[in-house]
């Protein structure tokens, strides 16, 4: 589960325009499950709505449907430039520094909605490592605060993609091929998207409510992944669109505390695992009472050690989760939409969400994805739950 003019704004957002310049009418439709759905903004909340400029026109959507919901909403415009900027010229003082105000404001907001809108997601593949490391692991705390106040339910929050030439590119596709998987992935294509995400809710709480209670759940499939995880205690979460947009899965953390650590076994990703821009293939990590102790990649395998060698929760295991959106079938080399495809799993080293049960703390967060759908399943306290990517029980997410 995963955490966001000139020339470049006409080039990206005019396909999401006519020619007249009206606002193409699925981000208005987007921009109501984000306010009514996912966060159910109210009256006198306040709202900050987060992005590069290029994503505008979504966040003026929102903004719009926000304003109507009667919240107090602000839009803080982030270029991704200058987080170019800022690794370029940052000393190690600077790289560290946390802004008072940024802590306040994760402190007084009621609702964040963010939009990842990327016009060169390699833009970090240059930034050295170790220096990343730094402002990630420095932002640790403003980072357990957001999540413990979300925990509490003090702050409701959502993060979605606003396509963009880049994210197409990644996908191999074209912009408007790209925006028509953007929507779809969302269910946005459908005539009531609110009305269709409420009973994507009913159907993964079934799994959820059969989940919850369960000790052990063991990972296998053909390319040679054997990871078994303790989730005894643990609290099972259904991920429904109130987080992450478009969504699709439901997870848990493991318990780490158990005698036998909580997660053992190794496991061979399917996919390249993309972070800060940058691509890591082939990763494949060992497990040993809850901690990573062996992991390689065939491509960027330094970066991988660099981020797991961070701070102590880094090579702990955060999160396990099960991919349910069934409309995503395709990996796109973007985290939001691949951990959600159907059939699918994935574990996330680094911190974990409090509300689960998981208390690990980390600068990192990192989400990686095995395919079951080659042959593989999902066994929990012996019982097979999945089969090749399909769930074996009637009323469980299955494709449309």
């Amino acid at each position: 589960m995963i955490w966001v003019v000139g020339l470049r704004y006409e080039v990206f957002i005019k396909p999401l325009e006519s020619e007249a310049g009206v606002r193409d009418p699925r981000l208005d439709k987007l921009a109501r499950v984000l306010v009514e759905y996912s966060t159910k903004v109210k009256p006198g909340q306040i709202v900050r709505i987060t992005g590069d400029p290029v994503a505008l026109p979504l966040q003026e959507a929102v903004y719009e449907c926000a304003l109507r919901a009667g919240a107090y909403p602000y839009l803080k415009c982030a270029p991704d430039s200058v987080m170019d900027i800022f690794f370029e010229h940052a000393n190690d003082e600077q790289l560290q520094y946390v802004s008072p105000l940024a802590k306040h404001e994760v402190e007084t907001i009621d609702v964040s909605i963010g939009f990842w809108a990327e016009t060169n997601t390699k833009r970090q593949s240059r930034v050295d490592p170790n220096r990343q490391s730094l402002v990630s692991s420095a932002r640790k705390p403003i980072f357990k605060v957001f999540m413990d106040r979300a925990a509490k339910n003090e702050l409701r929050w959502v993060g979605t993609l606003f396509p963009t030439q880049a994210s197409a590119q990644d996908a191999e596709m074209s912009l408007r091929q790209y925006e028509d998987f953007v929507f779809a992935a969302g269910h946005i294509d459908k005539d009531d998207p609110v009305a269709h995400w409420r009973e994507v809710e009913k159907t993964q709480q079934k799994a959820v409510d059969y989940l919850n209670g369960k000790k052990i759940i063991h990972f296998k499939t053909a390319n040679g992944t054997d990871l078994t995880v303790n989730v005894e205690g643990m609290k099972w979460v259904n991920c429904c669109g109130h987080h992450n947009f478009p969504d699709g899965e439901v997870f848990t953390g493991p318990n780490l505390k158990a005698a036998d650590g909580g997660v053992n076994g190794f496991v061979r990703y399917s996919f390249p695992a993309v972070h800060r821009g940058r691509e890591v293939h082939d990763i494949e990590l060992t497990f040993e009472k809850g901690r990573v102790v062996k992991a390689k990649a065939s491509k960027n395998e330094d970066f991988l050690v660099k981020m797991l060698d961070q701070d102590p929760g880094a090579r702990s295991l955060g999160e396990i989760a099960i991919g349910t959106n069934y409309q995503i079938q395709q990996y796109s080399k973007n985290t939001l939409f691949d951990e959600k495809i159907g059939g699918t799993f994935h574990a996330a080293v680094g911190a974990g969400y409090p509300e689960t049960g998981n208390a690990n703390e980390s600068g990192l967060h990192w989400d990686m994805v095995c395919d079951l759908r080659t042959g593989g399943t999902i066994t929990v306290d012996g019982e097979v739950i999945s089969k090749d990517g399909k769930f074996v029980f009637e009323g469980w997410p299955k494709g449309e």
